[in-house]
């Protein structure tokens, strides 16, 4: 840069630039400004501050509080627990009454499990006649036809070992009680029906061909106990390590059919209370009443906000499911409870809208990991002091109370801060109707000159518009 280049940008830092106007006689351009101008009022009236409230400061900082109970009894008889009744305190977990809870509504008992040493895998019986394909005998059974050994011979069998019969009566038991009667006679009872074999779940971890395979003290992965260095085997077959664990280890199932399919008329009471901190804002889902009697016989609708009282089997199918289908093998529902208040208007505008939906995959039914369950123990002790418990593997819907909300009340801050944005919005229609103005349309070089005019000091002349110029732009603006 030379001498001079450096001295025109020494003396720029002393140019003072001021705002001239121009009254641009464009109809077009004038046309394009309005339109922008009731584009941006329109946005500011309508959508900032009818829609979105911008006049209100907003607290989102709710603090709630879920308080649940569930209601209904049922009775079921089961080979595995008898006659019983189930109250809440048999099929709500947990029992505090939480956000998060779970009615259980099918069951897979094994009792009587004590700290011994069993197979890993439960093994099942496969028969089959002569002539014919071979016939599974495993648990539960696929369908009808088959008949149990009696409660006696399961007792002698090998612990972790069932003995399931395809429909053949008291003659095919005898063979399959010598099967079962001691680890030796297995090979015995296969001798004498060779159309009988066992088979056995598949733990990876847990098959063995000899001793060696089973390494004392070593868990076993996805499995229930810790190996004892013995490789169960049934004839030439692979085996099951021996384990010690609870024993007999639980069976490998899924139910069949539903335990509690009264739970459909169980009940479950809401209680929500809220608290917006910045406005000192309370209130709750509950019907302020004295009346006892009412939440005793109400329920909830649509029409009767204020009674949180649902009925299991609608929760179900407002969700979007079929409650006899999910409550087999569980699943997870969600229960959202939102709070919209608007303190500028009446505390009794401010009402909780509800709404359900299923939180598991109920698409994936025929998936391996589908559902939802969960085990629990129940622990004795017999008359000698030794402990043994009954394993309960249990299959319910859990419920999750989920709460959101905002509230709102007039501010002048927010108010002179969307009002001032919806001010620099008019400035930058200007802007964009002066980049039209000098760049886009015909004639653009003169409206530029008449904008951008460079003025020194010491020349007073007055520059004055030539008509004839003016006649000329008008003619070409028509």
């Amino acid at each position: 840069m030379g001498q001079g280049g450096w001295k025109g940008l020494c003396l720029s830092l002393f140019d003072y630039k001021t705002e001239k106007y121009v009254i641009a006689k464009n109809k077009k351009v004038g046309l394009l400004y309005r339109l922008l101008q009731l584009s941006i009022l329109l946005y500011l009236v309508v959508w900032v501050f009818m829609v979105k409230k911008g006049y209100q400061d907003i607290d989102t900082s709710l603090q709630s509080a879920v308080i649940t109970k569930v209601k209904g009894v049922a009775f079921t008889n089961t080979s595995e627990l008898g006659e019983r009744l189930w109250d809440v305190a048999d099929y709500v977990i947990p029992p505090q009454g939480e956000s998060v809870f779970v009615v259980m509504t099918n069951l897979i008992v094994t009792p009587n499990q004590r700290q011994d040493t069993c197979a890993e895998v439960i093994w099942h019986l496969e028969l089959g006649r002569r002539g014919s394909h071979q016939q599974w005998l495993g648990y539960p059974s696929p369908g009808a036809g088959v008949s149990s050994c009696s409660r006696a011979q399961e007792d002698v069998c090998m612990v972790g070992h069932t003995c399931m019969i395809w429909g053949q009566g008291q003659d095919l038991c005898q063979v399959l009680r010598r099967a079962c009667e001691h680890r030796r006679g297995w090979d015995l009872a296969l001798a004498e029906a060779p159309f009988l074999s066992w088979q056995n779940e598949d733990i990876l971890n847990a098959k063995c061909s000899k001793d060696s395979d089973c390494h004392p003290g070593e868990a076993v992965v996805a499995g229930n106990g810790v190996k004892t260095g013995r490789c169960l085997r049934v004839g030439s077959a692979k085996g099951t390590c021996e384990i010690f664990a609870w024993c007999p280890v639980e069976t490998k199932s899924k139910p069949a059919k539903l335990l509690l399919d009264e739970a459909e008329e169980f009940t479950i009471y809401i209680k929500n209370s809220i608290r917006f901190p910045k406005f000192n804002f309370s209130k709750t889902n509950v019907l302020d009443t004295k009346n006892s009697s009412f939440l005793k016989t109400c329920r909830f609708d649509l029409n009767n906000l204020y009674c949180p009282i649902f009925r299991l089997g609608s929760v179900v199918r407002w969700a979007g499911s079929n409650f006899q289908e999910m409550a087999l093998e569980g699943g997870v529902i969600g229960i959202h409870i939102e709070w919209d208040c608007d303190l500028d208007k009446a505390s009794s505008e401010c009402n909780p809208q509800y709404s359900f939906s299923r939180l598991d995959n109920r698409f994936a039914e025929k998936s391996i990991s589908s559902g939802y369950n969960f085990r629990f123990a129940k622990y004795y002790r017999d008359a000698s002091g030794v402990e043994f418990r009954t394993l309960m593997k249990a299959y319910g819907i859990r419920f999750d109370v989920m709460v959101n909300g905002k509230a709102g009340k007039f501010s002048i801050i927010p108010t002179v801060i969307n009002v001032s944005s919806g001010v620099a919005l008019m400035g930058a229609g200007a802007f964009f109707c002066d980049l039209v103005l000098i760049y886009f349309i015909k004639k653009s070089h003169f409206y530029r000159g008449k904008k951008y005019e460079e003025v020194s000091s010491g020349h007073l002349e007055e520059r004055k518009v030539n008509v004839e110029q003016l006649q000329t732009l008008q003619a070409v603006e028509t």
